[in-house]
C-alpha cells in the first residue's frame, strides 16, 4: 500500500508525507532533507528564490552538489518542500474558535504572515491543488472555521480559495512596495512634488473619474496617512458578502446563480483600434463639455453685468 501511495505521488509530495523512501542517515555530518531545505529557507530570506540552486545550498553545507541529489530529486522538489516547510504554522485549537468571521479573519491574516516572514512565498508557481500535508492542514483549518455554515462543500471551497487568493495577492503588493522603497536609487513615487506633477497630467478632461482623487493627495499617498488599511477594508467587505450569503442561505432564500465569465475581447487589431478611436471620442466630448460649461459660465457673467448695469441706468 506503502509502495503504491508513493508510486502514485510525485517525489517531494512523497517526501513531505513521509511515505518516500529516504537515504540512510551517515555520519554524525551527513545531510539530510531536514538540512538541505533548511537551508534552502534561508539562502531565500537572505538573497531572494532566484539564489536558490542546488550548487548553493551544496556549497553552504559543504557538501557537493551531487551528493543532494541522493536526498532529492531536483530543485524542484526542494521548492515545493520549501514551501510546504514554511506552512507550518502554529494553528489555533478548535476549543479556541470564535464565530467564523473572527476566524476567517485570522485564518486569511495567516497567508500575509507567512509572505511577510519568507517574501519569496509567492514567488513559487502554483501548480494545483494542496497536495503537502502543511498546506493541507491549513486549508483544514479554514474549513474547521466554517464547520457550522449552512455551505455546500464546493462553497465552503471556493470561500477558502476567494480569500486566500485575496490574502495572497495583497501580500504580494506589500511586498513589492517594500522592495521597491529598499532601493537606494530608486526615486520615491510619493510626495507634494510627485503629487503636483501627477495633478498635471491627469486631468479631467482624459480621466474624469480619477483626477479628483489625484488632486486631492489619495492617490498617491503610499505612506497610508488616510488611516485607511486596504487590506483589512477589502477583507471586511469579503467577509460582508459572505455574511449575506450565509444569511440568505440559512434564511432559505432563492441564491441568485452564479453569472458566466465575460466573453473576452478578442485581441485583434481592428478591435484595437476602435477602442483608441472610442477614447479619443470621448476626449474630445468632454473637452467640448468643458467649453460648454466655460461658455455657459461666461454667458451668465455677462447677462449679470447687462443686468447690474440696467439696474444703474
Amino acid at each position: 500500500m506503502a509502495d503504491a501511495v508513493e508510486d502514485a505521488l510525485p517525489r517531494a509530495v512523497a517526501l513531505s508525507w513521509g511515505v518516500a523512501e529516504r537515504p540512510q542517515r551517515g555520519p554524525k555530518r551527513e545531510l539530510s532533507i531536514e538540512r538541505i531545505i533548511e537551508t534552502a529557507i534561508q539562502i531565500a530570506d537572505d538573497e531572494g528564490l532566484g539564489a536558490v540552486s542546488m550548487s548553493k545550498i551544496a556549497t553552504t553545507l559543504g557538501f557537493t552538489t551531487m551528493s543532494l541529489y541522493r536526498y532529492v530529486t531536483s530543485k524542484d522538489d526542494v521548492l515545493l518542500l520549501m514551501q510546504d516547510a514554511v506552512c507550518a504554522i502554529p494553528i489555533p485549537a478548535e476549543e479556541e474558535d470564535g464565530d467564523w468571521r473572527s476566524g476567517l479573519r485570522l485564518w486569511a491574516g495567516a497567508t500575509i504572515d507567512v509572505m511577510r516572514a519568507h517574501p519569496w512565498f509567492a514567488d513559487i508557481p502554483i501548480s494545483g491543488m494542496p497536495l503537502m500535508p502543511n498546506n493541507l492542514a491549513v486549508l483544514d483549518w479554514g474549513l474547521r472555521i466554517m464547520k457550522d455554515l449552512p455551505l455546500s462543500d464546493p462553497e465552503k471551497m471556493s470561500t477558502a480559495l476567494t480569500l486566500s487568493s485575496y490574502a495572497r495577492a495583497n501580500g504580494v503588493v506589500e511586498r513589492d512596495v517594500q522592495r521597491s522603497r529598499a532601493q537606494p536609487d530608486e526615486p520615491r513615487r510619493s510626495g507634494e512634488a510627485f503629487s503636483a506633477a501627477l495633478s498635471e497630467l491627469v486631468t479631467e478632461e482624459r480621466f474624469p473619474y480619477l483626477a479628483p482623487l489625484v488632486s486631492s493627495g489619495v492617490y498617491a499617498d503610499s505612506e497610508g496617512d488616510d488611516d485607511q488599511d486596504d487590506y483589512a477594508w477589502g477583507l471586511e467587505r469579503i467577509l460582508d458578502g459572505i455574511q449575506r450569503y450565509v444569511d440568505a442561505r440559512g434564511a432559505g432564500e432563492p441564491i441568485v446563480a452564479a453569472m458566466p465569465r465575460p466573453e473576452p475581447v478578442p485581441h485583434d487589431k481592428a478591435v484595437r483600434e476602435a477602442a483608441k478611436a472610442r477614447r479619443e471620442a470621448e476626449g474630445r466630448l468632454r473637452e467640448a463639455r468643458k467649453r460648454e460649461r466655460e461658455a455657459i459660465s461666461k454667458a451668465r457673467e455677462r447677462q449679470a453685468k447687462a443686468e447690474e448695469r440696467a439696474a444703474k441706468g
